[in-house]
């Protein structure tokens, strides 16, 4: 008989298919916030009236906004952010934006509550991860009384997860900083204000609520209630994604994906272990600067088939909930990942084969290696892995 524990989140909501401005506003009206501050996509507030929107709608509420936040949220621009959001008298804190200024703004939390103002006044909140066991040590810290609400304009999840993902910029390495006071308080769900996303982005954030999905079926702690999720949520993607590649336009396939990157974290924000997609990707991004969704579209069908030796009987529900069923998983995503015109190889997203062994050894820093369903020993069972989508 199977055992486990379903651990549920400090997060209070999920608003969906209601327009962002008005949600927010009531939102914090509800939550009686007097100091409102965003952190915003640089793009959606210089070249879209998305953010200003917002501000108008929170009224004598908005205290200011900030939109230097680049991708994979570096230490010094997380610092940076939180200096500017305690200036203003920040009491609750919005982003706006991709999984850069949610992660971003998780740790900015942290920074508000533990008064951080200089990069390396992060170092001891940090999830260290022993390089031989694999085991996770978390610093006990105090949780932060500054919420955030996350409007999400991408497919990553990681709105709903109290993981932050932070790149040392010194090392070129992203690091974890978990402790469950910094889920957001509320997730806003438009699929209206996502119009404004980079096809590309959309599609490819889209890839990695997939790879959250594939690998909660793969993982070796699942169970009933995330494994029903993750098919849902594979179904959802499914129709949606290629809903939205025909039809920019469809908001009803937009919030299909919208709600399918949601039930896509089930397992995750639930205590499911992850395997070697996400844990590659985590290191492509710090490591090597490849966007979050690239990295799951060059590596989640490698490492389908790489562990196909284990679950290849598991993975074949994959390819049903995709349509296609009797055939192999691995095959069957790389066909959906290219048939939406995204990239399939490392060297198609900037990465140099000199630097695959860095990364493979890298990877032996993330926690979710040793998740993975075939193990992994070491750096050189990864290079292979990654010299096959090279």
């Amino acid at each position: 008989m199977r055992s486990g524990e379903i651990v549920f989140t400090g997060m209070d909501r999920v608003v969906f298919g209601r327009p962002a401005a008005e949600a927010v506003a009531a939102t914090a009206e509800r939550l009686g916030a007097r100091r409102v501050f965003l952190l915003a996509s640089r793009t959606l507030n210089r070249e879209t009236d998305v953010v200003r929107n917002i501000a108008r709608a929170l009224g004598p509420r908005y205290a200011g906004v900030h939109d230097e936040m680049p991708a994979h949220s570096p230490r010094d621009a997380v610092v940076a952010c939180a200096n500017a959001a305690r200036e203003a008298g920040c009491d609750l804190l919005v982003s706006v934006g991709g999984g850069s200024t949610t992660d971003g703004g998780k740790v900015v939390t942290i920074c508000l509550e533990h008064d951080i103002r200089e990069p390396d006044g992060l170092e001891p909140f940090r999830t260290v991860v022993d390089e031989i066991t694999g085991k996770r040590r978390f610093p006990e810290y105090r949780a932060p009384r500054v919420r955030q609400i996350c409007v999400p304009t991408t497919l990553s999840g990681g709105e709903f997860h109290a993981r932050a993902g932070v790149t040392e910029p010194r090392l070129r390495l992203k690091q974890s900083y978990i402790h469950p006071g910094i889920i957001p308080l509320a997730v806003i769900l438009d699929p209206a204000i996502a119009v404004h996303t980079p096809e590309w982005l959309w599609l490819s954030t889209g890839i990695r609520a997939v790879d959250h999905a594939v690998e909660t079926w793969c993982s070796i702690n699942g169970n009933a209630y995330t494994d029903s999720a993750a098919l849902q949520a594979l179904r959802l993607l499914g129709r949606g994604l290629p809903a939205v590649k025909r039809d920019p336009a469809d908001l009803a396939a937009r919030l299909d994906c919208q709600i399918g990157a949601w039930v896509s974290m089930t397992g995750v924000v639930s205590g499911t272990r992850m395997g070697a997609s996400h844990a590659i990707g985590h290191v492509l991004g710090g490591s090597a600067g490849v966007p979050h969704g690239y990295t799951s579209c060059v590596m989640l069908p490698a490492v389908l088939a790489f562990n196909a030796s284990v679950n290849g009987d598991r993975q074949a529900e994959i390819s049903t909930a995709l349509g296609a069923a009797g055939e192999p998983a691995a095959d069957v995503l790389d066909r959906f990942i290219a048939g939406l015109g995204l990239p399939r190889r490392l060297r198609d997203v900037g990465v140099h084969k000199e630097d695959l062994q860095r990364i493979a050894t890298n990877c032996m820093l993330d926690d979710w290696t040793y998740s993975n369903p075939r193990k992994i020993n070491g750096a050189q069972e990864i290079v292979p892995i990654l010299e096959a989508v090279y």
